[in-house]
């Protein structure tokens, strides 16, 4: 089934797209920056880095860390990291929807195996995507 994946460049300052909400999502719900890798069968430093692009990437951090100690060190999402992750699947959800008949189109012209054609072909030209072009 064909599906939108989102992307959001932050100007100059990194992107955000959902691998890194998910991220965000799994350190909310662990409490632990290298669980939340490990659920994601990353590193515990390409978690790290990415949490620290992201902290970079705001005004405040989303993840704030707490150092081992007795208990453990930790992970936890600030209210701009809440925020964030709601932005971003509103998002997500709205262009979902304004694509949807776009979505439903491009999935009912897959094919069920690989194309091996070359070239034009005469379904190519009139396509139920597309509108049709007169020639010239």
């Amino acid at each position: 089934m064909a599906r939108l994946t989102i992307r959001i460049d932050l100007a100059t300052h990194g992107a955000i797209g959902p691998g890194k909400v998910k991220l965000l999502e799994l350190v909310g719900e662990s409490g632990s920056i290298s669980a939340a890798g490990r659920a994601m069968g990353m590193s515990y430093r390409r978690a790290w880095t990415l949490i620290s692009e992201l902290n970079q990437s705001f005004r405040s951090p989303v993840v704030e860390t707490q150092l081992g100690g007795a208990r453990g060190g930790g992970a936890v999402l600030t209210d701009l990291g809440h925020d964030v992750i709601a932005c971003y699947r509103a998002v997500e959800r709205a262009a979902a929807k304004a694509s949807a008949p776009q979505l439903a189109a491009l999935d009912a012209a897959r094919a069920d195996r690989p194309a091996v054609q070359r070239g034009r072909s005469r379904s190519r030209l009139h396509s139920p995507l597309m509108p049709h072009r007169a020639r010239r």
